[in-house]
């Protein structure tokens, strides 16, 4: 991770990284606009005054920045720390940013700091976030590398704290829910005999991201038009109760062959859904 700076987001030097010289052509009002859109003055300033903390401090930093309160419910699900086992922790994505933030806090607090789990490689320009994260490419192609990257967190001695969705709630049909789940969490946790942990976050984003991500995923499809609006709809969210609801762990047996891995993963969110 390279060196915070006062200027650690930069548009610029991003769309650099992602372009290279087709860059130069992106309109100079639209880069203006994007760095209006992602709060970058208001993210840097942020990430210059927190940058002697990183990982799970760094994730508690951000919920006190935010002034989240959380109203955590089921503590005493979480295993104990000292078990000798590892977990794969689960949760739905209605937010897209601070629940992730606000999970890795708590999960990050309760486990000392031993997890780890998958984000959108932006926000691996968050140095503070870094440590605690893998990697995967959802701006683009999929990584080459992600099989390694996923093989690499389950083998670790750390806990895996997954969305498994992989993009925020979406609503439909006036229900916000995640999109059907991904089952690599399933396959996983089964080849390395995880228990699974069920959690419920409760929160929503603004109407307009929401209308906004319906037409992005109906005639866009390939990019993720609303992920560039999820830094202003965390802003939004500031000040607010969230109330996260903690399940009782669901034993790696349990996913047999009696129903397919896809099914299995559909199984957990729905129970996820009933916390």
């Amino acid at each position: 991770m390279e060196q915070i700076t006062e200027k650690t987001i930069d548009i610029d030097r991003l769309l650099l990284s992602k372009m290279g010289t087709k860059a130069k052509f992106v309109p100079r009002p639209l880069v203006s606009w994007l760095k209006h859109i992602i709060h970058q003055d208001r993210v840097n300033a942020y990430l210059w005054e927190s940058r002697h903390l990183s990982g799970t401090d760094w994730l508690e930093e951000c919920v006190r920045y935010l002034d989240m309160t959380l109203d955590v419910v089921g503590m005493e699900n979480l295993p104990a720390k000292d078990d000798g086992r590892l977990y794969t922790f689960v949760s739905n994505h209605p937010l897209g940013g601070a629940d992730g933030v606000a999970l890795g806090a708590i999960i990050g607090r309760h486990y000392d700091g031993r997890f780890r789990y998958l984000v959108n490689d932006l926000l691996m320009n968050l140095p503070g976030l870094a440590p605690v994260c893998i990697p995967i490419n959802k701006t683009g192609g999929q990584s080459r590398g992600f099989p390694a990257m996923v093989e690499s967190g389950f083998r670790s001695d750390n806990h895996m704290l997954m969305f498994p969705a992989g993009i925020c709630s979406r609503r439909r049909g006036g229900e916000i829910r995640d999109v059907a789940w991904k089952k690599t969490f399933v396959t996983k946790s089964v080849e390395y005999r995880r228990d699974v942990v069920p959690i419920h976050f409760g929160g929503q984003n603004s109407d307009f991201f929401y209308r906004l991500a319906n037409i992005s995923d109906r005639y866009v499809k390939k990019v993720n038009i609303a992920m560039l609006f999820l830094v202003d709809e965390m802003y939004k969210n500031v000040h607010k109760t969230f109330r996260v609801a903690i399940g009782k762990p669901i034993p790696w047996q349990t996913f047999d062959r009696s129903r397919t891995p896809a099914e299995w993963a559909q199984y957990v969110q729905d129970r996820v859904y009933e916390l």
